[in-house]
């Protein structure tokens, strides 16, 4: 299992703007901060903001900031805007291969399990929890 670049970018944005909280932040500093395409984060940043995760505001002063409060934005409900969609086997249900041990094997069930586990954890995990008290985060993240 790997972690997309666009579930990264989107947890990295939302950690700048928590670390930057009370303030516009602009998509460059994100950019540059995070070693990001702009325009990559552009569609991250869309989709973030779609889902209320974030707020934005257009023209010369505008830019972005978090939705809602850090305490109130688990990491699994970011996991699961971004990267829910993609089966994790090609097994599971929707795909367009049928398995041939559909209905025997066990392991699909062990993997369900497993990603229900895995997604509890992140659930229990907050954007508040990753940015407070952490002071070296902090210090790569702050704008100026």
């Amino acid at each position: 299992m790997r972690l997309t670049m666009r579930t990264s970018l989107a947890l990295r944005t939302l950690m700048f703007c928590a670390v930057n909280e009370g303030r516009i932040v602009q998509r460059h500093e994100i950019s540059t901060t995070c070693d990001a395409s702009e325009n990559h984060l552009a569609q991250v940043i869309h989709l973030l903001a779609r889902n209320g995760y974030l707020k934005t505001r257009r023209g010369r002063h505008g830019g972005l900031a978090l939705g809602r409060p850090a305490a109130e934005i688990t990491v699994g409900q970011v996991f699961r805007s971004f990267e829910a969609p993609l089966p994790f086997a090609d097994c599971w249900h929707g795909s367009e291969r049928d398995c041939p041990l559909k209905g025997a094997c066990r392991l699909s069930c062990v993997l369900k399990e497993a990603m229900d586990a895995f997604y509890a954890r992140l659930d229990q995990t907050t954007l508040a929890d990753l940015v407070g008290d952490n002071s070296e985060l902090e210090h790569l993240l702050r704008a100026a």
